[in-house]
């Protein structure tokens, strides 16, 4: 049988284009080399799925996006946020908005998400092909003609739409097939690297500090003694570093510089400033001054930090405070205001949410997703060169150049 479009990838970008074109009349085959769609959707938002966020107007959202962010004016103005929100809404999926704009299930399942989806699919008589992997694209003339499967199957239709996702989980499924395949129809990869991911450092004293939250903390990043970075908010240590909301925000911009001498410092107490926390910590000292400097500090920090700051602040732990001195009370405040770490690098895309590099947006036409270089291929979500930060911009693109996907192919 042909189709009139081949979408390939059953991910959040596939899916919304395979029902956007279904729903528009075309007959449409879905094909998808996991056995079950939505496999990566299903862990996003830790399993609540944040579908997108709903903080900033459109150009601020277009900033979230960095430099390459304008490529997204068109699309957004089509079906951004308030469409894609009305988009779930009207099929049944009740939203809510949190800290931040985040925008989530009120149930909070992705499951639920993803069931909207597949019944848009089949409403649309969308021909669902799971456990179909693709071996190679057909292209004859300027035009690709048919792909075929794995089992050597063919499927011809006259539009195709390639939305694989990147490199980032690949235990989902997202193993770079898109670009292998976007390269041998000439289009150019951007360098690919992992984006919103934890970073390694090389203190293994960290191990100590794993599953340790961090709340109201500034963390920046230092290039040699050049400040390339600063985020305020939340963070967490793990077994070898560092991950949560403000380290993931920052990882984009630590990969890009991870050849160089770059650390990171942590101000534990950025409402205080030197001064301030040394008057709160003599305070603290006067209140006790028979304490130990070992159980002096729980009011001012978590338990499980206090060892590694008593450690490294190489003060005598059974000193009494009132014995300590100026100069061993402006270390401390060094590690509470500076708490340096060298970063050693990024634990990769297994460990990655999304890939930032794609596909060159100068090749792809930004009011249809159309390839400029192939009269019948279009292209949607995080293949393409376009990344944002954590809080559900990331799937909004999937959402918005899936949905502009489909669509165009009608037009053509």
């Amino acid at each position: 049988m042909k189709y009139d479009v081949a979408v390939i990838g059953g991910g959040s970008a596939g899916m919304i284009a395979a029902g956007r074109a279904g729903e528009l009349g075309s007959r449409v085959v879905l094909i998808e080399k996991n056995k079950d769609l939505g496999t990566k959707l299903l862990i996003t938002g830790k399993g609540r799925c944040n579908i997108t966020n709903k903080g900033d107007g459109l150009k601020e959202i277009i900033n979230r996006f960095g430099k390459n962010g304008k490529f997204l004016f068109s699309a957004f103005s089509k079906f951004g946020v308030d469409e894609t929100i009305n988009f779930f809404e009207s099929k049944g999926l009740k939203t809510k908005i949190e800290r931040g704009g985040r925008v989530f299930p009120v149930s909070d399942k992705s499951r639920d998400v993803l069931d909207v989806l597949i019944k848009y699919l089949r409403k649309f008589h969308v021909d669902v092909r799971t456990n179909s992997i693709v071996r190679k694209i057909i292209k004859k003339q300027n035009r690709i003609e048919k792909v075929i499967l794995v089992n050597n199957e063919e499927i011809i239709a006259d539009n195709f739409i390639i939305c694989t996702g990147g490199k980032s989980h690949p235990i989902t499924g997202s193993t770079g097939d898109g670009y292998r395949w976007a390269k041998k129809l000439g289009h150019t990869v951007v360098d690919l690297f992992p984006s919103i991911v934890p970073i390694i450092v090389k203190e293994k004293y960290v191990k100590d500090l794993e599953g340790l939250s961090l709340k109201n903390v500034e963390i920046n990043i230092y290039k040699g003694n050049k400040k390339i970075n600063s985020r305020f908010g939340e963070a967490i240590f793990t077994d070898n570093g560092m991950s949560g909301p403000i380290i993931l925000d920052m990882s984009k911009e630590i990969g890009k510089e991870i050849a160089g001498n770059i650390r990171m410092q942590i101000d534990f107490k950025p409402a205080l400033d030197f001064v301030k926390l040394d008057k709160r910590i003599q305070r603290d000292f006067q209140k006790s001054p028979k304490k130990l400097f070992k159980n002096s500090l729980n009011e001012l920090l978590p338990k499980k930090l206090i060892p590694v700051i008593v450690r490294l602040s190489e003060i005598d732990p059974d000193k009494k405070v009132n014995s300590i001195t100026k100069e061993e009370r402006r270390k401390l405040l060094h590690l509470l205001k500076e708490f340096s770490l060298e970063i050693k690098g990024l634990e990769g895309f297994k460990r990655a949410i999304i890939t930032a590099g794609g596909i060159n947006l100068n090749e792809i036409n930004q009011k249809t997703m159309k390839s400029k270089l192939i009269d019948n291929l279009y292209f949607a979500g995080e293949i393409l060169d376009i990344d944002g930060p954590t809080g559900g911009y990331n799937l909004q693109v999937c959402w918005t150049t899936g949905y502009i996907a489909g669509e165009s192919t009608r037009c053509v």
